[in-house]
């Protein structure tokens, strides 16, 4: 397991951070960014309230959402 170093930004992220799913990476963004590209997904903050409190977070909804 890789050690994690302390994010400089954990504050900010955490004050605009619109998950609501706990985990302990959460306000981490980059830690963030890489599990979810690891599971073929986006963050919680590529969707808007109505579809990140589904925790469909996948690529498939994201285009779904801005096909128009």
């Amino acid at each position: 397991m890789v050690e994690r170093k302390p994010c400089p930004n954990i504050r900010v992220n955490l004050e605009n951070c619109p998950c609501t799913y706990p985990c302990d990476i959460k306000g981490m963004c980059c830690e963030c960014l890489l599990n979810h590209r690891l599971h073929g997904e986006l963050p919680a903050c590529y969707f808007p309230p109505e579809v990140e409190r589904t925790y469909d977070r996948s690529i498939r909804r994201f285009i779904a959402l801005h096909k128009k």
